[in-house]
């Protein structure tokens, strides 16, 4: 955020994402708005950077699910050092991130990574790496005055920017690199966004990805422990009855928001329900065990912890 003064705040960072390019290797097909786990690649990129104070997205306006800045090259489609031109125009931070809009992996904390990183260096910028060690450099952090120098050398050398590559302004920077095969995972054909779309349903991805999903669309920008609300639906599943978990699980999202919904209104309120529902299991434990007993006196501390999650 802006300092209260009116100075630049030295403690953030802007993005550009270029999203305009002709997306020839999928057939001329709209790239950005292409879905991957229901979320257009652009939205997707866009909640990965939603900490930077002004987010630039380079191309043609379309709806976004957050609210961004939009610029354009001129003339259109005239490259990616154009593009960043143009995007940098629009920021005001001593750091940018930028970022292409075809990044179905990644997410805020490696975007917020590189910014740490290049914080505490003294590079000119720091760029993931890929699989086979490429660099790539639409998925990097950058000193902002390093950008402008560089961009403004090659247009006085090239007489503008169109048609440039932009590993010729990337040559001339001092850089850091983080591997990340991960991360830097781009989305240039068909079998890549398939690729895409078949490793957020595995196993081990798929109720982060859904989770993410479900909070873009309602526009929730809420870090919230998912362990602790599995717990607690497990808890009241086993210990109430099935449909009380996902109804469980509702109302603490309700308390939570009534109480200043942060994540500590969430940690409160599913402490308080997941205490609930043990206190309920362990009537229906005593319960059960004075009936197998036929004693109407069994202490509830002395009946065993008969539930299916028991230890």
């Amino acid at each position: 955020m802006p300092a209260a003064d009116g100075a630049v705040d030295s403690a953030a960072y802007d993005a550009v994402v270029l999203a305009g390019g002709a997306a020839r290797r999928l057939g001329g097909a709209d790239k950005p708005g292409v879905r991957v786990g229901g979320r257009a690649l652009l939205d997707r990129v866009l909640a990965a950077c939603a900490a930077a104070r002004t987010t630039v997205v380079v191309a043609a306006p379309r709806p976004t699910a957050r609210p961004v800045v939009w610029a354009r090259e001129e003339p259109p489609g005239g490259g990616p050092l154009a593009a960043l031109d143009a995007g940098l125009r629009h920021t005001t931070a001593d750091h940018v991130v930028l970022l292409s809009a075809d990044l179905p992996f990644l997410g805020r904390r490696t975007v917020e990574g590189l910014w740490d990183t290049l914080r505490r260096s003294t590079a000119d910028g720091v760029v993931l790496t890929d699989a086979e060690g490429r660099d790539q450099p639409l998925v990097a952090a950058y000193r902002s005055p390093a950008l402008r120098r560089g961009l403004a050398a090659l247009t006085d050398r090239h007489g503008g920017l169109t048609g440039l590559p932009l590993r010729r302004l990337t040559a001339s920077l001092a850089l850091t690199r983080v591997v990340d095969p991960v991360a830097s995972f781009d989305c240039d054909t068909w079998d890549d966004i398939a690729t895409a779309r078949a490793r957020i349903r595995e196993h081990g991805h798929v109720l982060d990805e859904w989770i993410s999903a479900v909070k873009d669309e309602l526009g929730i920008d809420l870090d919230v422990d998912t362990g602790v609300l599995l717990d607690l639906a497990r808890d009241a599943a086993h210990g109430v009855a099935r449909p009380a978990a996902p109804l469980t699980t509702f109302l603490v999202g309700y308390a939570a928001a009534r109480a200043g919904g942060d994540r500590e209104a969430v940690a409160e309120a599913a402490r308080k329900a997941a205490a609930l529902a043990l206190r309920w299991a362990d009537e229906e434990a005593a319960a059960t065990g004075s009936a197998a007993t036929g004693s109407a006196d069994v202490a509830p501390d002395a009946t065993p912890d008969s539930r299916p999650d028991a230890k």
